[in-house]
């Protein structure tokens, strides 16, 4: 099995795009990537829509390869609804149910998303329970689970692709997890590579509590025991140029344990690109006219 993260926020912009391949399937999840809104009250720097325009063209590369597209949810990090929309030609889609346990705002973005692609996929299926076996490969979805400590952002469903002896699970956006509901697919299915957006830190005391984010570690160590060989942490926790800090006690019992703790970027053999954490100092370094400041596309 081949797991490649193609963006993500520690090589430069908001997204949790990955490719799976296996002997039997070619599957990508969540193909979106965005830009955060105002950070330190500044604008999306120029340098993060360059990144930005770059990993849409991966994305789009290996979505054409792709077999089988996931969206886990409709916040616009995880699918794009007006470019390239030639990618979903041929494929079998599997969505988040538009329909049930969805806030208002993404009820309406999945039936634009639905209208925007009505008649490209071979096939759509609802993500919720799916399960899907082709050869070796075995492809299944958690339940619908919370973005977040509550359902005000909505409802995401979890990825596991088994194949053989290897196995990878895809948390999608939990932020955390600091819930049951949100780690129990996790420990049921026990996969060797786990990809978790991670706590959401760098809203600590505002949008994010303490006592979530002493719940998060809780369940990541929880993780860590059923044989986890490798845990990516990224999305949410990368937008904190602290999160090594944040998570430090985390880091120590991995290392005991054997278990690798990776950024999608450190996974993928690169370098840390934290732009949006480094938004302040990219103005700071690269000062920028008020005409080359775009509007920003949030991953929300």
């Amino acid at each position: 099995m081949k797991i490649l993260p193609l963006s993500s926020d520690s090589m430069g912009a908001r997204s949790m795009a990955t490719f799976v391949e296996t002997r039997d399937l070619k599957i990508l999840i969540d193909p979106g990537v965005a830009l955060g809104p105002y950070r330190y009250g500044l604008p999306p720097h120029p340098l993060e829509w360059k990144k930005l325009e770059e990993d849409w063209k991966i994305i789009v590369d290996y979505a054409l390869k792709a077999d089988i597209i996931v969206v886990t949810h409709y916040h616009y990090d995880h699918h794009n609804p007006w470019e390239n929309l030639e990618i979903y030609e041929g494929k079998l889609v599997i969505i988040k149910n538009p329909k049930d346990n969805i806030n208002y705002s993404q009820r309406e973005r999945a039936r634009f998303f639905l209208k925007q692609i009505e008649g490209l996929p071979k096939k759509i299926e609802i993500a919720e329970g799916f399960k899907l076996k082709v050869g070796e490969t075995r492809l299944e979805f958690s339940k619908p689970v919370f973005h977040g400590t509550d359902s005000k952002l909505g409802y995401v469903v979890e990825v596991y692709v088994h194949e053989g002896d290897e196995s990878f699970l895809y948390s999608s956006d939990v932020e955390g997890p600091s819930l049951n509901d949100q780690v129990a697919f996790i420990l049921e299915n026990k996969p060797k590579v786990v990809m978790i957006d991670g706590p959401m830190t760098y809203m600590l005391g505002y949008r994010y509590s303490v006592n979530s984010l002493k719940a998060s570690i809780a369940n990541l160590h929880r993780i860590l025991e059923p044989g986890v060989e490798q845990m990516i942490l990224d999305h949410h926790l990368l937008r904190d140029l602290e999160w090594r800090e944040r998570i430090s006690e985390l880091i120590v019992e991995a290392e005991r344990r054997g278990v690798k703790i990776l950024t999608s970027a450190e996974y993928a053999g690169k370098e840390l690109n934290m732009l949006e954490a480094r938004r302040k100092e990219l103005y700071q370094l690269k000062p920028v006219d008020r005409f080359e400041i775009k509007h920003w596309k949030s991953g929300e």
